[in-house]
């Protein structure tokens, strides 16, 4: 892939949720909540303190999603990311 975010931006490929609860019972894809957790996949040059493969958690409704090679990302602003996972 060959995307570079400009600005204050990052691309973020969204982590996927088990789709079954603790119980067992299945939880069908339009029903279950996005997850807010992430990987970045490509990092401005304006941005210094991410870099590609870490792991982050940002807000539900943070970014705009678009598609690329027929994967689905995210393109978040510096600001809608809360912190990273170690």
């Amino acid at each position: 892939m060959n995307f570079q975010p400009l600005g204050n931006r990052v691309l973020v490929k969204r982590l996927e949720e088990a789709s079954t609860t603790a119980s067992g019972i299945i939880i069908p894809d339009n029903a279950a909540e996005k997850p807010s957790q992430g990987e970045v996949v490509a990092v401005s040059s304006e941005v210094n303190e991410l870099k590609n493969g870490n792991k982050v958690l940002f807000g539900k409704f943070s970014g705009s999603e678009v598609s690329l090679e027929g994967e689905k990302y995210l393109v978040l602003d510096v600001e809608d990311i809360f912190g990273i996972i170690n």
